[in-house]
């Protein structure tokens, strides 16, 4: 199986050229009416094109690295809405914990005490207990507090999913809006590890870093390896070649 081809599963990349010497070469009458090549797997598909347009702006085909940078941008976008899907039932959690703290504060002081004979047989000392005393700074955060915290929650989970979108649809925005935005929290991710290190923290960081070193280099973002001109010169090219391909192609 050629995994370049698997895109024709769904549909096949047409293009019709402004160029007459090459759009007479991708285009045959057939019984059904006219019949354009596929620029990715070279079959004619009976009824219009998909776009048309100069040579130099036809739809390139993911196919090698491209399909492979297709690949790992979509892998990200499936991470980030992940992540921005657990933000949210955050956000979320802490909002309903805000509307029903008065009443869970009660059930604590009144429950906690039943817990002690289990902890001294365990010998777990319950009042220096780091998530008693977690629970306790929740229950006494102010209403005001938590309102901040759940938005921030969803503010960030949000930008998880526009990141998602921009990376699954392969645009541009989202690749800025992706190296931007992750190389902001890298800082706060190197800080958590010098208070505690877990292999949780360590794999984000991983993947986050290698995250915007992958969309720095290989997108040409920020004038990196010539930027956006060299980005578009080779999309161009590429476009270009390919067209000229399936033009001459038996």
């Amino acid at each position: 199986m050629d995994w370049n081809l698997l895109a024709c599963a769904r549909h096949h990349l047409t293009y019709a050229p402004d160029e007459p010497e090459l759009r007479d070469h991708l285009c045959v009458p057939t019984v059904e009416g006219p019949a354009w090549r596929c620029l990715r797997c070279g079959d004619y598909v009976p009824g219009p094109p998909r776009a048309a347009g100069p040579a130099d702006e036809a739809p390139v085909p993911l196919r090698g690295q491209l399909l492979r940078d297709a690949v790992v941008l979509r892998a990200l976008a499936v991470e980030r809405v992940v992540r921005g899907a657990l933000l949210l039932l955050g956000a979320y959690a802490v909002w309903r914990f805000r509307g029903a703290q008065p009443a869970v504060r009660a059930e604590f002081d009144q429950d906690l005490p039943l817990l002690q004979p289990l902890a001294d047989r365990l010998h777990w000392n319950l009042a220096d207990s780091p998530l008693v005393h977690l629970v306790r700074t929740a229950l006494a955060a102010r209403p005001q507090t938590l309102t901040w915290i759940a938005a921030a929650l969803a503010c960030y989970g949000l930008l998880q999913l526009a990141e998602a979108t921009g990376l699954w649809l392969l645009r541009r925005w989202g690749e800025y809006l992706t190296a931007v935005a992750t190389s902001i929290f890298i800082p706060l991710e190197v800080y958590e590890l010098t208070e505690r290190v877990t292999w949780v923290r360590i794999t984000a960081l991983v993947i986050n870093i290698g995250a915007v070193v992958f969309l720095v280099y290989r997108k040409r973002l920020f004038g990196v390896r010539g930027g956006r001109a060299a980005y578009d010169a080779e999309r161009h090219h590429a476009s270009l070649l390919q067209l000229t391909h399936a033009a001459t192609a038996p």
